[in-house]
């Protein structure tokens, strides 16, 4: 059984295999109508579950075309149509699942909804997020610098803003790419230790540095995320916002990094907030190539987890 948890828990070989397969597909579809199927239907006759507990944009469109461009069928389903944890147990669920389609990608809060739905599921389980990490956006990113910039090993890569759960996964391929991490945010909203020990353990650098403008100095890459989340209470937004904006990733900060240093966002973003509209259409971005290869990083991993 091959899931999708998270990068760590991924082999550095298979993970790069994964990104290989990614960018093969994307080229063979350059100038192809997005909506014809790829040249081989590895996917054909497979049935795969989409189940969203958060409200998604880029996870929904990207996973669900990928599957039909592969000759595959979807099933989207709600958090609230499947009442994940409530009557039935998530091992329940698990098992009937895997009687009626061939593999589950979630969009979950909870982590453990994740790992108890892979303990008891005869089919692979990709993880499309939780709380706590968000590897698919990062095997996009990865592939996106690579595009541009070539091998992501040996670079500094920035996180500036709230050490969240893609921020997480950023730690967990580092240690995996072989590429160090400076995370630069108020200490509140650092990163767990848990990940930043992993990253070190695969020999990577990663430090902290609240200074902003010392962090990006000589990055490679600098990228950050929302600083309200989509579930946070609005209550907490003022707070939030006082301690971030020192963190704003806008052109004065990037100046800091190297002249040809790139930027990222997952998206959605709150422009002007945790990035200034500049920076983000600016020559430093390239949120939308990567906002693109969630489709083709997510069409390699399935093939990954499917083995076709």
């Amino acid at each position: 059984m091959t899931h999708f948890l998270d990068i760590h828990k991924t082999t550095p070989a298979d993970l790069r295999s994964i990104l290989d397969q990614a960018n093969s597909m994307k080229s063979a579809r350059a100038g192809r109508p997005k909506g014809t199927p790829d040249d081989e239907a590895p996917l054909a006759g497979h049935m795969v579950a989409l189940i969203f507990e958060k409200p998604s944009t880029r996870t929904r469109v990207s996973f669900d075309m990928g599957v039909r461009q592969m000759g595959g069928q979807t099933m989207v389903l709600s958090g609230k149509e499947m009442q994940l944890g409530h009557g039935e147990t998530i091992a329940d669920t698990a098992r009937v699942l895997s009687r009626y389609v061939d593999m589950i990608m979630i969009r979950t809060f909870d982590e453990t909804i994740l790992l108890e739905l892979a303990e008891y599921a005869d089919i692979p389980v990709i993880n499309g997020l939780t709380d706590r990490s968000h590897p698919c956006q990062i095997m996009a990113d990865v592939m996106t610098y690579e595009e541009h910039r070539g091998p992501i090993k040996g670079k500094k890569v920035v996180w500036s803003g709230d050490g969240n759960n893609v921020c997480a996964s950023f730690l967990h391929a580092a240690g995996q790419f072989g590429f160090d991490l400076t995370f630069t945010g108020p200490l509140q909203l650092d990163p767990e230790d848990e990940f930043i020990g992993l990253a070190r353990k695969g020999g990577v650098r990663v430090e902290i540095e609240r200074d902003a403008a010392k962090a990006v100095n000589g990055a490679d890459l600098v990228v950050t995320d929302t600083w309200i989340s989509m579930h946070d209470e609005q209550s907490a937004s003022q707070r939030r916002h006082n301690m971030l904006r020192p963190y704003q990733v806008n052109e004065a900060l990037m100046a800091h990094a190297k002249p040809d240093a790139l930027f990222m966002h997952c998206l959605p973003a709150h422009r002007d907030e945790e990035a200034s509209s500049e920076v983000m259409d600016g020559p430093h971005s390239v949120i939308f190539d990567e906002a693109e290869n969630r489709l083709h990083a997510q069409k390699a991993i399935m093939r990954h987890c499917l083995g076709v």
